[in-house]
């Protein structure tokens, strides 16, 4: 028999087991997982060396081409009809030069243009002040500016030489005139969009036929004005209506006559147009013979004013 004092103790020591055993645990806490260096900083790799492409040398500038030599050269060139015909080529300091064609009157060839052509030309050739006829004497002939160079071409009609033509053929000359006109617009060294015409008497008809036959081609050159000397409808191509087809195309046509000029001046009075000049001189020169000192206007002067006009110099 257990005594109540030690029952007592038992019931104390199972009760203090039993509140020991139910007790919670104290919590444990996790170690903090191992903490890993940050790998070092990587410096941006250094792009390997290369070779720079160089830069492509700039064009090389082209030369222009170099102007021709100043002496005349012969030219040989077929009318339509395939009569054989011939000229001389007066070529300017430059390349692309404007162009003149000089057509010649019935009291001789082209030779009575070859001081004229020096002129105009401004080369250094010609000045053999020869005094046979005023044209061939350029002591009186205006100065050309230093920096101006024309191209000049001349030619013969057929049937002419230094002395005169031998026979009247106006419808052949006008062939003549117009293969010469294609043929000049052939030339090197020259523009073929800036070409000219100046004649005197059938030259002066020859001058202004051919350059509007020229721009109705339709091809690459141009006529771009006419001076007649003392025209008169030699070719039966009517002036007016030249110069009616010149004005059209804002191309001068100029007409210079003497008042005592019968076939002359009435052949300059027929002609209109904006682009249209008529100068009347007193007197009855007639073709060349206006080619002399003392007129008013001075007819070289008007010349080279009607150059700078069609050619802007």
């Amino acid at each position: 028999m257990i005594k109540h004092g030690s029952a007592l103790i038992l019931v104390a020591l199972v009760a203090s087991v039993a509140i020991g055993c139910t007790s919670s645990p104290a919590a444990i806490t996790a170690p903090a997982a191992p903490t890993e260096a940050a790998p070092p900083a990587t410096a941006a790799p250094t792009p390997a060396p290369t070779t720079a492409t160089p830069a492509p040398p700039p064009d090389t500038p082209v030369p222009p081409p170099a102007a021709l030599p100043p002496e005349p050269a012969p030219v040989e060139f077929e009318a339509a009809d395939g009569q054989a015909l011939q000229g001389l080529y007066y070529p300017a300091a430059s390349d692309s030069a404007p162009l003149l064609v000089l057509v010649h009157w019935v009291g001789g060839d082209q030779h009575d243009w070859v001081e004229i052509a020096h002129w105009l030309q401004n080369r250094g050739l010609g000045g053999k002040g020869e005094k046979s006829a005023p044209w061939l004497d350029p002591s009186w002939f205006p100065p050309v500016p230093a920096d101006q160079s024309l191209a000049v071409f001349t030619f013969s009609l057929r049937g002419c030489d230094e002395s005169g033509c031998d026979n009247w053929t106006p419808d052949l000359w006008l062939l003549d005139a117009q293969a010469a006109m294609q043929a000049a617009s052939e030339l090197e060294g020259i523009d073929p969009q800036r070409i000219a015409a100046i004649g005197a008497s059938i030259g002066a008809d020859g001058a202004i036929d051919g350059c509007q036959w020229l721009n109705e081609q339709q091809g690459q050159a141009q006529c771009a004005g006419a001076l007649s000397l003392s025209p008169g409808n030699y070719f039966d191509v009517p002036y007016a209506g030249a110069v009616a087809a010149l004005d059209a195309e804002k191309h001068p046509a100029w007409c210079l006559a003497s008042e005592g000029d019968a076939e002359s001046a009435p052949t300059c009075r027929s002609a209109t147009g904006d682009a249209y000049r008529m100068i009347i001189y007193e007197g009855n020169a007639h073709g060349m013979m206006l080619l002399k000192p003392g007129l008013d206007p001075d007819t070289l002067e008007t010349v080279l004013d009607f150059l700078a006009l069609v050619f802007g110099t």
